[in-house]
């Protein structure tokens, strides 16, 4: 069965290098695609760098729509969805994903962060079907609609419309690995202004 990492990107030059790198070692995988969201900084070049597929999106259309661009680049079976702000990211967060999926104890797994930081072990304790760490089957990715415009809310309207659907869902531990939070990445002040920009989209997607 064909595996796909799907690797949504937005100015993560910090990082996008490292995960990339560290999902090619990777077993079990067998095709990366990176989708760059319309980048303003040297994303795309460093992704270029390495053997993956690139979709190169001309401007910024968000996470939902991002990855319906990746899951269109590919036909394998089972997605991957992996952040690109990653720290830690090691085999056995890749095994703990796709194992409920390819032995069919489930049609979608969700990763939930433990002993990695407190701030996003805390973050995902409270809202584990925000993490953007997730495996599924292609046959439940193509029942699920309206994701195009869905942006950081992709997480929620996945997680409600597989619960709709009836989809079982597994949700895994992944220890040890944690991601680059918006703050460090972007400054404090806009950094701030970017969470609290996620949010609303999060809470927009409760409608999808």
């Amino acid at each position: 069965m064909k595996v796909a990492a799907i690797v949504p990107a937005y100015n993560e030059e910090q990082t996008i290098a490292d995960v990339v790198q560290t999902l090619y070692r990777m077993k079990g995988i067998d095709e990366i695609v990176v989708v760059n969201d319309g980048s303003e900084d040297a994303t795309l070049a460093k992704a270029k760098l390495h053997p993956v597929t690139v979709v190169d999106l001309p401007e910024n259309i968000g996470k939902g729509g991002a990855l319906v661009a990746g899951a269109e680049a590919t036909d394998a079976e089972v997605l991957l969805f992996i952040d690109a702000d990653l720290v830690g990211l090691n085999q056995a967060h890749i095994d703990a994903l796709l194992q409920p999926v390819l032995l069919q104890r489930a049609q979608m797994s969700i990763g939930v962060f433990e002993e990695g930081r407190l701030a996003t072990d805390w973050a995902q304790k409270l809202a584990p079907f925000l993490s953007g760490q997730r495996a599924l089957r292609r046959e439940l990715w193509e029942q699920i609609s309206q994701l195009e415009d869905s942006r950081y809310g992709v997480e929620v309207a996945l997680s409600r419309q597989a619960d709709k659907l009836g989809a079982t869902v597994e949700t895994v531990v992944l220890r040890d690995l944690s991601q680059v939070m918006k703050e460090e990445k972007r400054g404090f002040l806009k950094g701030l202004g970017q969470r609290l920009k996620m949010y609303w989209e999060i809470l927009r997607s409760v409608k999808f």
